[in-house]
């Protein structure tokens, strides 16, 4: 089932890019994504909240990823030159909070959409 979710939400992400092209902020990306995916009858939480626990505690902080979709994928977008490790490790750390396996990490700043794609697996 997440592999025909994350393909969506990838056949998605290059529509919204190539709609849009290069250069906008990250939000203007999110919203479009966010509206294409409904349109496409994807369920879908923003800036969902994942609670923190340490030591069995959970604790007043909390991260959010961008969006959640269909309670098993979490996107985290950027717009920036390049991907790096801190924004890999960034997406691993939401998929162990979240407990959850899929993730998909989307840089719409690149020439080429798929260029910008990182699919992220939570073992």
């Amino acid at each position: 089932m997440s592999n025909s979710i994350t393909r969506s939400i990838i056949g998605t992400a290059i529509d919204v890019r190539r709609e849009l092209g290069p250069g906008l902020l990250e939000a203007v990306y999110e919203e479009c994504l966010i509206e294409e995916l409904r349109q496409r009858g994807l369920a879908l939480d923003s800036q969902h909240p994942l609670p923190i626990v340490y030591k069995g505690k959970r604790l007043n902080s909390f991260y959010r990823c961008d969006l959640l979709v269909e309670s098993t994928v979490i996107i985290e977008l950027k717009t920036v030159d390049a991907i790096i490790a801190v924004h890999k490790a960034q997406l691993l750390s939401y998929l162990k909070l979240a407990k959850l396996r899929y993730g998909l990490l989307l840089n719409f700043n690149v020439s080429v959409m798929r260029q910008g794609i990182v699919r992220m697996l939570n073992n």
